[in-house]
């Protein structure tokens, strides 16, 4: 059970070339989007939803597959599929669509027999303008399951897990290797965000650096994670080590040729390790 390189390509270049571009604007764009994830994941077995919202006069939507579901005990793993302004965003956020399709078709393949279920979802509405308002789609989620009678263990957001460099720290003479993936949140869950990393590493391909923010620091949640916490929900974000400085972040240059796809893979199984044995 492992990620498939060609898939993610094949994912990646499907998503950044639909056009115009998958912005808030482009609602034809985003529904191409959104069917595209939404029959993939049939394609593996996997029940789907549609979520609905309005902002500024559209509809958007959420599309949300669910392992399991008859498990009261849950876990959340999501990606948002928007792009900023005019761009491809291959890196932001076509990767991690990429790997949440993969890890949902290994996961419906495998068959296993969790302790927990699990919720996909690929959310609209990450990018600004919509970004830390109620019109995310990843708040329109967390709202959404606050007042079920499910026991939601966390959750996991895909940040740009396609791009990677070496990091030199500041005022420090380490250089982190740029094969490692970063396990963000805040301190109040800091023992979640410790074993999501660990896991992450547990599968031996790549490494993890944890960062647990003070609760009130000011770009302590720059993704979908943000808004579970709001709710009571450990929630962390996974990113690749571009994450700290990928140079065509939110630019034109954002395209397929900047992604290593070798490293991705690898990335792809790790997180797949985590999800798939958070109880083990």
């Amino acid at each position: 059970m492992t990620a498939n390189t060609e898939n993610l390509y094949n994912h990646v270049a499907f998503l950044t070339s639909i056009f115009p571009y998958r912005n808030y604007k482009n609602i034809d764009s985003l529904q191409k989007t959104a069917t595209y994830i939404e029959k993939r994941l049939k394609d593996v077995g996997l029940p789907t939803a549609r979520q609905k919202w309005e902002a500024k006069g559209n509809i958007y939507e959420n599309v949300i597959a669910t392992y399991q579901p008859q498990k009261t005990k849950r876990f959340i793993i999501g990606a948002h599929y928007d792009v900023y302004k005019d761009i491809a965003g291959a890196d932001d956020n076509a990767s991690s669509v990429a790997g949440l399709l993969e890890i949902s078709r290994m996961l419906a393949e495998s068959s296993l027999n969790l302790d927990y279920g699990i919720d996909i979802v690929f959310f609209c509405l990450e990018e600004p303008p919509f970004f830390k308002t109620d019109k995310m789609g990843s708040h329109i989620h967390a709202k959404s399951i606050a007042k079920t009678n499910k026991d939601y263990i966390g959750m996991i957001a895909l940040e740009m897990i396609g791009y990677y460099r070496e990091v030199k720290i500041k005022d420090e003479d380490s250089t982190f290797n740029k094969n490692q993936l970063i396990v963000s949140g805040i301190k109040k869950f800091d023992e979640f965000n410790r074993k999501v990393s660990y896991l992450l590493k547990a599968n031996g391909t790549m490494g993890s650096r944890r960062v647990s923010f003070a609760e009130h620091y000011p770009n302590n949640g720059p993704s979908d994670h943000r808004n579970y916490w709001e709710f009571d929900i450990p929630a962390v974000m996974i990113i690749g080590t571009g994450g700290e400085g990928n140079p065509n972040y939110h630019t034109p240059t954002d395209t397929i040729e900047t992604l290593d796809f070798e490293i991705m893979t690898n990335a792809v199984n790790c997180i797949a390790h985590a999800l798939f044995n958070f109880f083990e």
